[in-house]
């Protein structure tokens, strides 16, 4: 009864490594070590030739070695038909002249093993190992092969074997890691570019409907309301700017500081004074603040503006949001409460998705949610040991 799944398993696992793909980045072409190789073995082989006197056929096997040399070039792009065509002429050779080449310059064709290992599909490598198989039966049957021959050899394939796939295996291993910092940098953008662009583009907003209101009845305040439209469309583009230098890869000396906790005072807006609905932005700092890492200043920052934009958008009838960072011996604490009435959906939208994650991998804790004395809460502890990271 338990010999068909196992049966099954074995099949599967063939399957899975039949279909395997190749390795992953893709190979270069070609290199110029591959013609330095491909020029140097040839003087080689024939050098070999004419001092070992002693060897049967051995110019037969030069000139079969050296018209193999090609097959190095495409190793990497077609590791299987060089190893086929470069063992199969061999094996050939080897049962109508009725012994193995003796000659050692035949060990470049190591070289094509390791290849077929290092980057050929599962395809490539299944049928590379029975190739192999084959090959040494072959010796074992039509060559003076001895124990030690055969072990000595073994050894030296397996090896090399082994050679490709831990090499294999570190560049896809290596591959992953960068494609997993690419998703982290990629997140850390979308947060930017949240953070960012839904800030100012709110502001932008608020200012537009106060101007709209106030246009007919008050000249100035509509003018005021333009000026700020302005700045902060300025500054908006200012800092898409810099995400698209970071986006180019440019240098790092072209690329303006980020924002800290120096710059949170900036937060706290006069729009009451333009737009009556607007609510009133205040901000607290105490602390050293001088003590806090740059990075650590910018992820407060950045939760800071993401709870004040979420009350001027979300907080009905709110007329005041407070924003309080403390920093002390144990970390920092950050708190922006307003006394609006919650939206109707409770459900945590990007930005405080954004915030929680923020907080998370700096060791952490955000947390959101209706405060009971009302209005909305947002509280954010960064310890300390959670800095260096």
């Amino acid at each position: 009864m338990s010999q068909q799944p196992y049966d099954e398993g074995m099949t599967s696992l063939v399957r899975s490594l039949w279909d395997a793909p190749a390795a992953s980045p893709p190979p270069p072409r070609r290199v110029w070590r591959d013609w330095v190789l491909v020029a140097a073995i040839p003087p080689l082989v024939l050098l070999e030739a004419s001092l070992r006197t002693d060897v049967p056929w051995r110019w037969l096997w030069a000139v079969v070695l050296i018209a193999l040399v090609p097959t190095l070039l495409w190793r990497r792009t077609r590791p299987l038909p060089m190893l086929v065509i470069a063992f199969g002429t061999g094996a050939v050779v080897a049962v109508a002249t009725g012994g193995d080449p003796q000659l050692a310059a035949t060990a470049y064709m190591l070289v094509l093993v390791y290849a077929a290992f290092r980057w050929g599909d599962g395809r490539a490598r299944i049928v590379g190992a029975a190739l192999l198989i084959a090959s040494t039966t072959l010796s074992l049957v039509f060559g003076p092969t001895t124990l030690t021959d055969l072990v000595g050899g073994t050894a030296v394939l397996v090896a090399t074997i082994s050679l490709g796939a831990a090499f294999r295996w570190r560049a896809g291993s290596r591959a992953r890691e960068l494609d997993r910092v690419k998703d982290d940098e990629r997140e850390q953008l979308a947060r930017d570019l949240h953070d960012t662009v839904a800030h100012h583009v709110s502001a932008i907003a608020i200012q537009a409907q106060a101007g709209t209101v106030l246009a007919a009845t008050d000249p100035d305040a509509a003018v005021a309301a333009l000026r700020t439209i302005e700045g902060e469309a300025s500054r908006t583009l200012a800092e898409m700017r810099s995400i698209v230098r970071v986006l180019r890869r440019a240098d790092a000396a072209e690329l303006a500081p980020g924002p800290g906790l120096g710059d949170l005072r900036g937060l706290a807006t006069a729009d009451a004074a333009i737009d009556t609905d607007a609510p009133l932005v205040e901000v607290r700092l105490t602390g050293d603040a001088e003590s806090v890492p740059p990075t650590i200043g910018a992820a407060v920052y950045r939760m800071a503006q993401e709870s004040v934009t979420n009350a001027r958008r979300h907080a009905r009838g709110a007329t005041r949001v407070e924003v309080l960072v403390q920093v002390d011996a144990a970390g920092i604490r950050l708190d922006v409460h307003d006394d609006g009435a919650a939206g109707a959906s409770a459900a945590p939208g990007f930005g405080i998705v954004g915030m929680v994650e923020r907080a998370t991998l700096l060791g952490g804790t955000c947390t959101a949610g209706a405060a009971p004395e009302g209005g909305w809460t947002v509280t954010a502890a960064l310890p300390r040991s959670g800095w260096s990271t």
